[in-house]
């Protein structure tokens, strides 16, 4: 099982914001949303950036509230690990434990076409287990 098939069971709508929209907007977005991160693109659609609540937080405890009226290029990460739709489950399981992120937009042409969460993968990957089972126990039940 791949990226693409995370997508199309869940969808490609991603909710992103502009490098120069303030962090205070951005956690708005993501309360509102009820998400964890938030894709920041350009006007071409290419990923420029991902802001986690978690860097919100951080942001705030480093800096104080003032942070807020800041743009998101200030607070979010801009060398961001993405993915493509061929990427596996196994894959991405490995770079995100190894990352120690939760969320990796999916690029396709050099534009956002959706984003997975460590929550996707792992729903994805004990349905595959669990298919993998019944078949085991089908074959042995019959064999």
């Amino acid at each position: 099982m791949n990226v693409a098939a995370i997508l199309k069971a869940k969808g490609r709508l991603v909710t992103t914001a502009r490098a120069e929209d303030s962090i205070e907007d951005v956690a708005r977005k993501i309360a509102a949303k009820r998400i964890g991160a938030l894709v920041v693109v350009n006007e071409a659609g290419a990923v420029q950036g991902i802001v986690s609540e978690r860097d919100i937080v951080r942001g705030i405890g480093e800096k104080g509230i003032d942070i807020l009226r800041r743009p998101v290029s200030d607070l979010m990460t801009k060398n961001v690990v993405t993915c493509s739709e061929q990427h596996s489950l196994d894959e991405m399981m490995g770079v995100m434990t190894q990352g120690r992120f939760r969320h990796v937009p999916v690029v396709v042409d050099g534009k956002l076409a959706g984003i997975i969460s460590i929550g996707d993968v792992v729903k994805h990957h004990i349905a595959a287990v669990q298919l993998e089972v019944t078949a085991m126990r089908e074959y042995l039940a019959t064999g």
